[in-house]
């Protein structure tokens, strides 16, 4: 979907889902409990699993999960969604999306919202956001389901380094992943939603390649931190070695750090538009 200089531009606001949207691993909060596991002690299963077979960690979460609900739950689509709908989020999250969008529209911005998250796609669908539409796209892990409903196999594993492949095809209008078109190149002013105006939110490591190449390419990355404990340290660190412009509480409510510094960042974007519209206006004239 290559872009024309008169379309409207477009803000794509790219998030991490746990501890960036949720206080916790969305798996944390109901999923490990109801296989009789302590969350500490699942985890740590996980990584000695992947560790000694040179494993994916996120391959491994996922073959553990289908292993200890073998027996004790059906492990469908529909258990996956209603694990998703107990998921807590942080304050304003659930006001954030349509009071963002309001504000862009008022600013001749269109503003989409996207998941680029290792956690589980049908868990994120089960939540009130997934079940409102919010996302433009949830690009996540996810399972493939046999015949009977039940989930077999990964369909999607997203780990944190091919976490990057989707910011190129938000930033070409490419979302099918399965669209070869990605590879096409484009020129400059073609890109549906330049690096410029991607925004990504995250909150640790496994975040660092999606906010250092929004960085390099001009766009802007905010690390955020828990607003009830406080801890500043990842965000402290990240800021230090460049990895991300901004960290701010996960707050989403109105007038707080992270609502008033993505409205400015919408108004950056609103005034370099109105500039390069008149720029392209007058290269028209002079021809």
């Amino acid at each position: 979907m290559r872009r024309k200089p008169e379309d409207r531009p477009v803000i794509a606001i790219c998030y991490d889902f746990d501890k960036t949207l949720t206080p916790d691993d969305m798996q944390a909060q109901g999923f490990i409990q109801s296989v009789g596991y302590d969350v500490q002690d699942f985890w740590q299963e996980v990584n000695r699993m992947a560790e000694e077979n040179d494993m994916d960690t996120n391959l491994a979460y996922m073959y553990k999960m289908v292993e200890e609900a073998r027996g004790k739950h059906v492990f469908d689509r529909k258990s996956m969604e209603d694990y998703g709908a107990k998921i807590e989020l942080f304050p304003g999250v659930e006001s954030w999306f349509d009071r963002v969008n309001k504000y862009g529209d008022i600013m001749g911005v269109d503003v989409e919202h996207y998941i680029i998250s290792s956690g589980l796609k049908e868990m994120i669908e089960g939540t009130v956001l997934g079940k409102e539409g919010v996302f433009k796209r949830i690009y996540a892990s996810s399972f493939y389901y046999d015949e009977k409903g039940i989930a077999v196999w990964p369909a999607q594993a997203i780990n944190y380094t091919n976490k990057t492949q989707f910011l190129f095809r938000i930033e070409k209008g490419v979302l099918d992943v399965n669209d070869q078109e990605v590879n096409s190149y484009y020129k400059p002013g073609e890109h549906r939603v330049p690096f410029s105006q991607m925004v990504y939110i995250g909150d640790s490591d496994t975040d660092i390649p999606c906010m250092r190449l929004v960085n390099m390419n001009g766009g802007h990355s905010i690390g955020v931190y828990n607003p009830y404990t406080n801890d500043k340290v990842k965000v402290h660190r990240m800021i230090k070695e460049h990895r991300i412009r901004y960290f701010a509480a996960a707050d989403y409510r109105e007038g707080e750090h992270l609502d008033t510094l993505i409205k400015a960042i919408i108004n950056q974007v609103n005034t370099k538009e109105v500039l390069d519209y008149q720029h392209y206006l007058n290269t028209l004239d002079v021809k």
